[in-house]
């Protein structure tokens, strides 16, 4: 999460920004300035719309892929605090048993 001070840009704004870099034939850097964002920003963009379209670098995930890894590693978390409750549950029973 980003501070409040954080600019936010519309997906339209970085489909148009990451064009012209294609576009124009400058280097990102250059576009970047001329925009006055960023350039870690607009690279960032670029690459990520690169690998979403296949043309990214080897291993690199695509949004899909970037998501599904976030809702697995959620999913993940869950689970294992399920499984800590638990084991304090079966802990409990058992104590509860030798009585």
């Amino acid at each position: 999460m980003g501070s409040k001070y954080t600019k936010r840009y519309t997906e339209e704004f970085k489909r148009d920004a990451i064009a012209l870099v294609d576009s124009s034939g400058k280097t990102v850097t250059a576009v970047a300035r001329e925009l006055g964002i960023s350039s870690e920003s607009l690279r960032g963009w670029y690459r990520r719309a690169k690998a979403d379209q296949g043309e990214g670098v080897p291993g690199e995930l695509t949004s899909a892929e970037r998501e599904e890894l976030k809702r697995l590693r959620r999913e993940n978390r869950e689970q294992q605090q399920t499984i800590e409750i638990l084991k304090k549950a079966t802990a409990f029973f058992v104590k509860e048993s030798d009585r």
